[in-house]
């Protein structure tokens, strides 16, 4: 007998004008993920300095062993931090100024040469341009230059660039020519001392480290 009291209770509530109020559906919210630091910079580079980046733990470990294999040992040691791969700090970003640069590169260029070859000081200079701080290698016939982005990674921030040769004034922008396109990764590694690890370089070694040191005497602003 209930199920027809229920009905005849319809009933008579539909003659009277009532309404049954209609079950709420709740829809999910859908929000678009939020852009981290890694996409900004990743939306930049091009799909071969991605590669090089994404493999720097690979060059590291290659470039140091074709180096110790080739009897540098001693020669990596005296470097100190600076070819440790493991000895990044928190806040990378450099001071804006002058800094006395050097380069060492490891890994035998195109299978020939030394596996280890460490060169003279040269200058480079960091300064800001927008909201972004940009290095360039300020003597010599090979310069780079480039702009450095955040990464997701606290330790370290990305480099993007490419070469200026010759008695050229300035580098070309990123991307205007691939054979001079350059990728790396910027790290703080002690106080007042940072590098520049490009993996994979144009010249054919595993990597370049570039060590950055601020110079005793910076140019008035």
């Amino acid at each position: 007998m209930r199920p027809i009291r229920s009905l005849v209770l319809l009933s008579a509530l539909a003659a009277a004008g009532c309404v049954l109020p209609a079950k709420k559906v709740v829809r999910p919210v859908v929000t678009a993920s939020p852009q981290t630091k890694a996409d900004i910079w990743q939306g930049v580079a091009n799909p071969a300095d991605l590669n090089r980046i994404r493999r720097v733990a690979t060059g590291w470990a290659s470039g140091l062993a074709e180096a110790r294999a080739a009897g540098f040992r001693d020669s990596i040691r005296g470097e100190g931090k600076l070819l440790d791969p493991d000895v990044a700090l928190p806040r990378p970003a450099p001071t804006p100024g002058s800094y006395s640069c050097r380069v060492v590169t490891l890994g035998k260029k195109g299978g020939k040469g030394p596996a280890f070859e460490k060169f003279k000081p040269f200058y480079c200079y960091v300064e800001v341009e927008g909201p972004l701080f940009t290095i360039v290698k300020q003597t010599g016939s090979q310069r780079p230059a480039g702009r450095l982005w955040e990464d997701d990674s606290p330790n370290r921030l990305i480099v993007l660039g490419s070469l200026a040769l010759g008695n050229e004034e300035e580098a070309r922008a990123y991307g205007d020519d691939p054979k001079r396109d350059m990728a790396g990764v910027f790290e703080r590694i002690a106080p007042f001392r940072w590098r520049l690890v490009i993996p994979y370089p144009v010249s054919g070694a595993k990597l370049d480290v570039f060590e950055l040191t601020p110079v005793a005497e910076q140019p008035k602003e």
